[in-house]
């Protein structure tokens, strides 16, 4: 049984594959319930759904540390403590605790698919050929829903301004790219802290997202002789093997 499930888990095969793909649907739409239930009261059926998600998270989160030869390093691990709480607020109903909140950590799950990357080079030919930018996307929308989720969290009761999750990301948002309306500011201490937070960590992520939309440093062409993929835009020779590289339109193919 133990073999079995490593082999979904790590092993290069068409089970395998599926499965992880599996898990990375799953945890987008985690994501995706963590945004929507934010604008409902939570109701019977949507503690009823928390619950369902918090065993499925632990059902995986206890496959993956008993697949796992280096225990306490996984203990260590920043996601897997993203994991731990996630659990604990999707199951939070149950104990009437109010932990809700916490279960947009659940977001930083979106992280583990990079292990992915790999398989969908093969198997997506946009993602290959676009993958600096799907990646710049990645970051940068985990970094969004997690600092909209804190905000929502600790000024929802607080800032009348805060009412649900949409608000939080349009502050976020506006915030990330200097646009600064105005007309929704942070209350407190730890409200003026988030919005540092935002701007210099989000606009970093943002402007390197322009970066690699509209100036990218490598363009992705392989090199007939030694297969060299990336290169710059305006390379002529390969940097590697030194034959000549034929990259269409100024570098990009």
């Amino acid at each position: 049984m133990k073999d079995r499930i490593r082999s979904l888990y790590m092993d290069d095969t068409p089970r395998g594959h599926r499965f992880r793909y599996v898990l990375l649907a799953f945890d987008i739409v985690t994501v995706l319930f963590v945004v929507v239930t934010s604008f409902f009261p939570h109701t019977r059926p949507v503690e009823i759904t928390d619950a369902i998600f918090g065993i499925l998270i632990l059902a995986d989160f206890v496959m993956r540390f008993w697949i796992e030869p280096q225990k306490s390093r996984f203990l260590l691990r920043i996601a897997t403590w993203a994991d731990i709480i996630a659990m604990l607020s999707f199951l939070a109903p149950i104990a009437g605790e109010g932990l809700g909140f916490l279960r947009i950590l659940r977001t930083l799950r979106l992280l583990h698919t990079y292990e992915l990357l790999d398989r969908l080079r093969q198997d997506f030919t946009f993602f290959r050929r676009n993958e600096d930018i799907i990646l710049a996307c990645v970051n940068i929308g985990v970094f969004l829903f997690v600092m909209t989720g804190l905000i929502y969290a600790t000024q929802e009761a607080i800032n009348p301004d805060i009412r649900n999750y949409a608000d939080a990301l349009y502050f976020t948002v506006t915030t990330l790219t200097t646009t600064g309306f105005g007309d929704i500011t942070l209350n407190g201490p730890g409200g003026r802290l988030l919005s540092v937070a935002v701007m210099i960590f989000g606009v970093t992520l943002f402007l390197r997202l322009l970066q690699v939309l509209f100036r990218p440093t490598k363009v992705r062409f392989e090199c007939e002789t030694c297969g060299l993929f990336l290169h710059d835009a305006d390379a002529v020779h390969c940097k590697h093997c030194g034959a000549t590289v034929h990259i269409r339109t100024a570098g990009y193919n």
